[in-house]
């Protein structure tokens, strides 16, 4: 799972892995709050439901599913950095929920649950940090987990829609086309729109799936402001240090006056892609 450039992404939890540490995430999910919400809502979720959030992070999610399961529901979470986990058990303690809520260190390639565990799971900005041997494995696990016409939802980032005004339109994008040509983190950050495909090979029917663009324009709200100005400094720089083409610069300093994203018509958006499917009923 630690592919060797996730350093130079910073903002790394206890795994190593880049952009997983709470001060981003937390700051990323604040800055998309409302669309991260119609995705969960697609996910097509029941009161009543026992849901797995697979990859919990800091537990932003769990309020949401909460809510949708209701006071019959039970919700679990699970994560790879034991930070998170303490983290989210908290969150969970002062929601003061009503289902009931389990949380556990774990590794989604090989998930502590018994088959058929779970009426669905609900997987968010996870996906990436998969090379495709251990996606396709994750998957594997998530529809082990799943009751028979049960569901899994995975969302997560599609990079190849990020772009920021006024800048060139194509800077973020070059970017991602010469990273991604080793494999890597900026290369499973481009392979969010193949989910479909990835979910038919792991067994699940009726999938679909849907992508939505993430829009944030001048005035840029403060948590978009500071979660954008952040992560495009990380790209910027880890641009500059490859000799990568393109005008980084005024991207650097997350606070500098002269940053696109503080300009009078500064504009940056994302894809975010979520794919659901579900499990096929038992043989016979």
């Amino acid at each position: 799972m630690l592919t060797k450039d996730h350093a130079s992404w910073g903002y790394a939890a206890s795994t190593g892995l880049g952009f997983t540490h709470e001060e981003i995430v937390d700051a990323h999910f604040e800055a998309c709050a409302l669309p991260y919400q119609a995705a969960l809502d697609q996910a097509g979720i029941r009161s009543g439901w026992h849901v797995l959030d697979a990859g919990c992070g800091s537990g932003a999610f769990l309020p949401w599913l909460a809510d949708l399961v209701g006071p019959e529901g039970r919700v679990a979470a699970i994560d790879l950095a034991e930070e998170n986990v303490d983290l989210a058990a908290r969150r969970m303690r002062r929601l003061r929920a009503d289902c009931t809520f389990d949380a556990r260190q774990g590794d989604l390639v090989d998930l502590p649950y018994e088959d058929d565990t779970f009426d669905a799971v609900w997987c968010a900005n996870t996906t990436q940090y998969l090379d495709d041997t251990e996606l396709a494995r994750a998957l594997g696990e998530l529809r082990r987990v799943v009751r028979p016409g049960g569901i899994v939802a995975v969302k997560d980032l599609d990079a190849s829609l990020i772009t920021a005004r006024p800048a060139d339109p194509f800077l973020f994008a070059d970017f991602f086309r010469q990273a991604a040509r080793n494999p890597g983190y900026a290369r499973q950050l481009l392979r969010t729109r193949d989910l479909y495909r990835w979910f038919d090979e792991a067994g699940l029917v009726s999938v679909r799936q849907q992508t939505v663009l993430i829009e944030h324009h001048a005035p840029l709200p403060p948590a978009a402001l500071h979660f954008y100005a952040l992560a495009c400094a990380r790209i910027a720089q880890q641009a500059t240090d490859a000799g990568f083409a393109g005008n980084w610069e005024p991207f650097l300093d997350p606070s500098g006056a002269d940053n696109p994203l503080r300009h009078q018509h500064a504009y940056i958006s994302e894809g975010n892609t979520v794919a659901v499917g579900v499990v096929p009923p038992a043989a016979g």
